[in-house]
């Protein structure tokens, strides 16, 4: 495994990989030499390039993980991909959805391995949850609703790439965390979202940014050097949502409220039961039913259903975490890989480029219905 983009996601791909106990992460690559020197001491990584496209052509990298901010993504995996590399990209795709419908039929053509990290569904209670939804416990599907919260932007002090249109794409919360929200909502319902309206907010509309700035999450504390930029993409949005079917649903998204660190939460309510599940809470899934009383089940592999059961690896009241259900993934990337990335072999949880160019249209739809006033607009096919 080779990673391309060393920076605050890049750790956890590494961690999870070197869990994996069969995948041996050879090189890495950053923005310079020397920042890349730096890393790869840091994390005791044996190669290191200024230039991504030398890690590509590195004989011994036959998987590319992508963790390049999102401007990036477009050229870094489409390299791999010609390369016929197997492609492991944190989401988002890419910055727009034509550049990640590009990406998806290049990589249909390589034929190779090819995976968006929506990490959300390598929970155990995340596929339990699925696995009843599927089974019709349920009954027919009404209602989907839920949030994706924080607070890390209410500073105005505090600027990040993913701000900037150029670096970033034109929306913030909705492609970096709004998507992982929809993504788990269709994953576990097994419908798709058919059309979106849309009502977005600015609340923190100018920022201080010191020359030094534009990490994953920098905060401006020097007096000196510091200037205010405008913000045009979004921090704070409420949506509602259409499903194929007819089950209707709602998600608030935003960055910007105190208090709330990483505050996701889906339910979907169906004609005979409910289920609710929180990510800062993910070791418990809440199931309400009409007429009895309601119950949570807590992760404890000899209760789950089979797919449920072998995401968890701990017995029960022993707990799993986010790191655990990133590793899930990732080693359900490596499994598809060892298949030959067979498109019958992919596990059935893991996320491809096909879900990350969705995802992305999605996004864009959102952002129209708002430009047009707060209108529903259709999900387009992809294509």
């Amino acid at each position: 495994m080779g990673l391309i983009g060393p920076g605050f996601i890049a750790a956890q791909h590494i961690e999870a990989v070197r869990r994996l106990g069969d995948v041996e992460v050879v090189a890495l690559a950053g923005s310079s030499l020397e920042a890349a020197r730096r890393r790869a001491a840091e994390w005791h990584v044996e190669r290191a390039y200024g230039d991504y496209r030398e890690l590509i052509a590195d004989p011994d990298v036959d998987v590319v993980h992508n963790t390049t901010p999102n401007h990036l993504h477009l050229e870094v995996s489409l390299a791999a991909l010609a390369a016929r590399k197997h492609v492991i990209s944190d989401k988002p795709l890419s910055d727009s959805a034509e550049h990640s419908r590009i990406l998806w039929e290049a990589a249909r053509r390589a034929r190779v391995a090819h995976v968006v990290t929506f990490n959300y569904r390598g929970n155990p209670l995340v596929q339990e949850a699925r696995s009843r939804v599927s089974r019709g416990e349920l009954g027919p599907l009404c209602y989907v609703h839920g949030q994706y919260l924080q607070d890390w932007l209410s500073d105005e002090r505090v600027y990040s790439w993913r701000l900037d249109p150029a670096r970033g794409g034109a929306s913030s919360a909705l492609r970096d965390i709004g998507s992982h929200w929809c993504d788990l909502a269709e994953h576990v319902t097994g419908l798709r979202i058919e059309a979106v309206l849309a009502d977005l907010s600015t609340v923190v509309a100018r920022r201080e940014v010191s020359a030094a700035a534009g990490g994953t999450f920098s905060r401006t504390t020097a007096t000196r050097g510091r200037r205010k930029v405008r913000i045009a993409s979004e921090d704070l949005a409420t949506v509602l949502l259409r499903f194929h079917g007819g089950a209707k649903g709602c998600v608030a998204v935003g960055q910007v409220l105190p208090g709330h660190k990483n505050d996701l939460q889906l339910e979907v309510n169906g004609r005979e039961a409910s289920v609710r599940w929180l990510q800062e809470r993910q070791n418990e899934l809440w199931v309400g039913r009409f007429g009895q009383p309601s119950m949570v089940i807590g992760k404890d592999p000899s209760i789950l259903c089979a797919q449920a059961a072998r995401y968890a690896h701990l017995p029960a009241g022993h707990q799993e975490g986010w790191a655990d259900a990133f590793r899930n993934v990732i080693a359900d990337a490596y499994q598809w890989i060892r298949e030959g990335a067979r498109p019958r072999a992919r596990p059935a949880a893991l996320a491809t480029f096909a879900d990350g160019y969705r995802s992305d249209l999605l996004v864009e739809a959102m952002l129209a219905s708002h430009a047009a006033g707060g209108v529903w607009r259709k999900i387009p096919l992809p294509g």
